[in-house]
């Protein structure tokens, strides 16, 4: 049995920040911190905080906005995190909910009931709980068949749970397996860091990997895959069960208290990521070409992690070998932001409707870890 894509789906929130807003709400942060610590700003024993721009965000990352499941207390100088209330154990999860709300839609593209699926991955870079799975919380919903598990390799989560589904169709342990990645980026974000308030998002995409012979007639066949992870300290998240919660912190995700984590949140040496990572990624997609029969400028479309505009540019520079019209890899971090292993998935979803029937294209994720993974794709209808 093949693997393909039958079909994908998206779970956007209702609100969306953009730079100015957001930067609106890091200054008053940044004047009323300075006003609290004045006396030691003045003693040298504190740096004054400076302002962040939303023009120097825009030209720095390609983002514009993002959107937000939390909007107002992450705007807030007296909080600048999301607040999302805890629910009972009796009421779906957040992460589930949201990414059994991208799930039906892929189910509903392909004309596949919940019950035909045989399996269920939630791949993302922030699971809730350590248990149960989400996935099984996110079966249950839906009301799909057979098994359930969680995986996480940060922003590549979604390419590994994709080669993962192939595996499991390929061993015979399914027919039809949905890869679904609920991110809720924003509550491992710092937003009292000017240099990483701006990055991320909150989504959720899903995707329908198939049996050939069960999918529909227009489908994405798989024609190669590679995957790749090589240590790194250079992004990195601390939080986990290991840590507690301040007591202020009770009933909210992402919370932080007064007392705070944020030393457990997301951090990254920006400039070793991007000097690392981008060679990295550039060589597995020309050998994977390579090994895969494929002149990379047969991919009428490269559907890249979405983590920083220079990036990607860069990447499909190294791939093509010269300047890229950026139709070739589209970018939708403008709108979205980074929405970590997300990212890859929306562009997919949002920039496929063009191809005719044997056009070849990539999804490529890439990120913490490090991880990399490429999918090779080929439209069939």
């Amino acid at each position: 049995m093949n693997a393909v894509i039958s079909a994908t789906g998206l779970w956007t929130p209702e609100d969306s920040i953009s730079n100015e807003e957001l930067v609106e709400g890091f200054n008053a942060y940044v004047d009323k911190w300075n006003s609290e610590n004045a006396a030691e700003i003045t003693a040298g024993t504190k740096d004054e905080l400076t302002y962040s721009n939303a023009a120097f965000i825009e030209k720095a990352s390609g983002i514009k906005s993002r959107f937000v499941i939390s909007k107002g207390p992450i705007l807030d100088p007296n909080v600048m995190a999301p607040h999302i209330p805890a629910r009972p154990n009796e009421e779906p999860s957040i992460l589930a909910e949201i990414a059994a709300n991208a799930a039906r839609q892929a189910l509903e593209t392909a004309g596949r009931k919940p019950e035909d699926v045989g399996a269920v991955i939630v791949a993302c870079s922030n699971l809730q709980r350590g248990y149960p799975a989400i996935a099984v919380e996110v079966q249950d919903i839906l009301g799909t068949s057979g098994f359930a598990f969680d995986m996480n390799v940060a922003c590549s989560s979604a390419t590994f749970g994709i080669e993962t589904a192939r595996g499991l169709i390929m061993g015979g342990q399914a027919k039809s397996v949905l890869v679904v990645n609920p991110e809720i980026c924003t509550a491992h974000l710092n937003f009292k860091d000017r240099d990483a308030h701006f990055i991320f998002g909150d989504v959720a995409t899903a995707i329908l990997v198939e049996s050939d012979d069960i999918a529909p007639k227009d489908h994405w066949e798989i024609i190669g895959s590679k995957l790749v992870t090589q240590f790194s300290n250079n992004i990195r998240n601390n939080f986990g069960f290991l840590n507690h919660a301040a007591p202020e912190d009770d009933g909210l995700i992402g919370g932080r208290g007064k007392k705070g984590l944020t030393d457990k949140l997301f951090v990254q040496n920006g400039r070793s990521v991007f000097k690392e990572v981008v060679p990295l990624v550039a060589k597995m997609i020309t050998a994977e070409c390579e090994a895969n029969n494929l002149d990379p400028h047969e991919l009428k479309r490269m559907w890249l992690h979405q983590a920083n505009l220079s990036m990607n540019q860069l990447i499909a520079k190294k791939v093509l070998g010269k300047e890229v019209d950026m139709i070739k890899a589209p970018v939708v971090l403008d709108e979205y932001a980074n929405t970590s292993s997300a990212g890859s998935i929306i562009a997919f979803h949002k920039h496929s409707g063009d191809f005719k029937a044997g056009e070849t294209g990539l999804i490529c994720s890439f990120g913490a870890g490090y991880s990399a993974g490429a999918i090779f794709v080929r439209r069939v209808a």
